[in-house]
């Protein structure tokens, strides 16, 4: 359904750091800053891109949005969320821990990355 996801940032640099430790904590590579100045990276075929809005406006969340990167247990969203918060992501919403949801149980941490765009780590646990 996806072909990529791309968000905005007032600071790349500082989103780059912030991105690169979060994505180093999934197994992904550093991002790379294309000639335009966006950032972009590449995972278990995904990619998420991060720009200074086109339109020469300040970059800003999206009021009720939340992105959401699939973990491979426990342990990644917990070096996930650590990394986050180590480089400059703030923790919102209960600390990392399960949740009961419609299709069972998750192990979830959210942050908010520099720029205010809210996070979400999920490890769907088994039945």
């Amino acid at each position: 359904m996806f072909s990529h996801i791309m968000i905005g940032s007032n600071d790349i640099e500082r989103s780059k750091k912030f991105y690169d430790a979060v994505f180093g904590a999934m197994g992904a590579q550093p991002g790379t800053v294309d000639a335009r100045g966006r950032v972009a990276y590449s995972h278990n075929g995904g990619r998420f891109m991060v720009s200074k809005p086109i339109d020469g406006k300040p970059a800003c969340h999206a009021n009720g949005g939340t992105v959401g990167f699939s973990m491979s247990g426990q342990e990644q969203v917990d070096a996930w969320h650590k990394a986050g918060v180590a480089n400059g992501g703030t923790s919102i919403e209960d600390p990392p821990g399960v949740r009961q949801g419609g299709a069972g149980q998750m192990y979830l941490a959210y942050l908010r990355d520099p720029d205010g765009n809210k996070l979400c780590a999920v490890y769907r646990m088994p039945a």
